[in-house]
């Protein structure tokens, strides 16, 4: 049954474009909010939950179409010169790597604005922000072409930058300047890279294009010296995305002073922008599993990737548990939880990347309901210290129950989502490790008994025990519906993948041969 609607589906959209329309509707929904929301905050609410809600249809239907439909190849592409003299073209495309991003980007977005029905500070900006954010995000995950797909990884700085600096916490304006110089100078370093690709590609083509594909096959016959500084360049401006350590700590300060549904896209979709660019552009175009000699040192990346993911996991794990404010602790979490992704990244295995990229969309999930749960406890009982709160499972049942469940699945608990993409990366790293170095993944694996120790010890200064006489309680308020509905949302999907992973399994694995990463297909 689900085959056929799939080919009908498809069949439908054909000649349609589709792709192009899921960054219309967001951009006309941030226009239309912005200038029709003059007349109410609750009309510019109303124009982007509709226009969010539209594109996430859409994205639902192309996921459907995709599910099968589809060998595992491109889809719904859409290709137009755009500058011939510069070989710049207007390259959309979709497959089973980036379609899960897709969804999770008009996803969040949707409900992150539910979730904001409560803003009263300059209410059409906000929405009409976060709209534009997510033109940014379905632009990167969609682009096929260089020069588009930079362009779209530049927007969404923006955005992001202004809901920081405008709707954020006390030291809101170090926060944003932070994310701003790190993002940015990362974003110059990556251009640097793509220029190079440019015009190396070119000596071999005859000609210059932006295109992914093309300058993919040619990339070979780089120089080795070249191709370890094009991969390093490329390599600095995803990692400091996603954030790996050293380059994270942008990461904490953004979170904490962010406003929750900010927190929530950030956490939930910019993070997920910079693996996504590994596997799409570094993994395909560079053999990473070879060692190259460059200015006298032997440099084997995939090792490299190995070791960042791991310190970048024990490290953040490590971090939380020093943490007293909720919101800082779910963030280190998340730079904890992306070591997993690069992890998996790292093994060059089908299983490993298969599984990195449903942690992706795993985390995606879990993270937005974690940022959600921190933002009730801010609004409600005026603070997030956990020294300050304790007892609250009283005045606040709803949100102790979500708290308690969210925390759940972001430690792996087996039945939820976390659990199969974290359990996919250690067998995947496992089986790379060989027996002969079987024991090192005791160092990844350490992550998860501290992973446990942190929320679990938060739980219980948090929710538990005797009421706090720290803060008032007289006056918190349990979650209100518009809170509890897009929370609802994420739970049954984060189980859903949990009892039933197959269902994005089978997005994601038919698409694997098709993204031609040397060493493993």
């Amino acid at each position: 049954m689900l085959d056929n609607l799939a080919t009908s589906l498809a069949d439908t959209l054909e000649g349609i474009p589709v792709l192009s329309l899921l960054i219309i509707i967001p951009l006309i929904g941030a226009l239309a909010a912005f200038f029709f929301g003059k007349k109410s905050a609750k009309l510019a609410k109303s124009i982007a939950l509709a226009f969010s809600f539209v594109a996430l249809v859409l994205s639902a239907l192309v996921l459907i179409a995709y599910y099968g439909s589809s060998n595992g190849g491109f889809m719904f592409s859409e290709n137009y010169v755009w500058v011939e003299q510069l070989g710049i073209n207007y390259n959309l495309a979709i497959d089973g790597l980036s379609l899960p991003m897709v969804f999770l980007s008009t996803l969040l977005v949707f409900l992150a604005t539910l979730f904001s029905w409560d803003v009263s500070e300059k209410t059409r900006t906000y929405m009409s922000l976060m709209l534009v954010l997510e033109v940014g995000v379905l632009g990167v995950f969609m682009s096929l072409d260089y020069f588009l797909f930079y362009i779209f990884w530049e927007i969404v700085l923006i955005p992001m930058f202004f809901l920081i600096s405008i709707w954020g916490g006390p030291n809101k304006s170090y926060a944003s300047i932070k994310f701003l110089i790190y993002t940015h100078v990362a974003s110059l370093v990556m251009l640097l890279g793509i220029f190079a690709l440019y015009f190396t590609a070119a000596g071999d083509l005859g000609y210059y294009t932006f295109d992914m594909a093309q300058i993919a096959s040619v990339s070979g016959s780089l120089e080795s010296g070249m191709r370890t500084l094009i991969f390093a360049a490329l390599f600095f401006g995803f990692i400091v995305k996603m954030p790996m350590v050293p380059f994270h700590t942008w990461l904490p300060d953004a979170h904490v002073q962010a406003p929750t549904a900010g927190s929530v896209l950030l956490a939930g979709i910019l993070l997920k922008m910079g693996a996504y660019g590994i596997i799409r552009v570094c993994l395909p175009i560079f053999p990473v599993d070879v060692s190259y000699e460059i200015f006298g040192v032997v440099i084997n990346w995939q090792m490299i990737l190995a070791a960042i993911g791991v310190v970048s996991m024990v490290y953040g794990a490590f971090a939380c548990l020093a943490q007293t404010d909720l919101k800082k602790m779910v963030a280190y979490s998340s730079i904890s939880h992306m070591g997993i992704v690069m992890l998996g990244i790292a093994t060059l295995s089908e299983l490993g990347i298969a599984a990195a990229i449903f942690q992706m969309f795993a985390h995606g999930i879990i993270a937005a309901v974690l940022f959600m749960v921190c933002g009730m406890f801010q609004h409600k009982a005026g603070t997030r210290e956990i020294p300050l709160l304790g007892g609250l499972v009283t005045k606040m049942p709803i949100v102790s129950v979500i708290m308690m469940f969210s925390f759940m699945a972001s430690l792996g608990l087996p039945g939820l989502a976390g659990f199969v993409a974290e359990f996919s990366v250690f067998t995947a790293t496992f089986d790379w490790l060989g027996t002969n170095y079987w024991y090192w993944i005791i160092i990844p694996l350490m992550t998860v008994a501290l992973t446990a120790a942190y929320y679990l010890w938060a739980m219980q200064r948090t929710i538990f025990g005797e009421l706090t006489t720290k803060i008032r309680t007289d006056n918190i308020r349990d979650a209100h519906w518009f809170e509890v509905a897009p929370i609802v949302v994420l739970l049954l999907l984060i189980v859903l993948l949990g009892v039933w992973p197959s269902a994005l399994m089978d997005v994601i694995t038919p698409t694997l041969p098709f993204l031609s990463i040397p060493g493993v297909i």
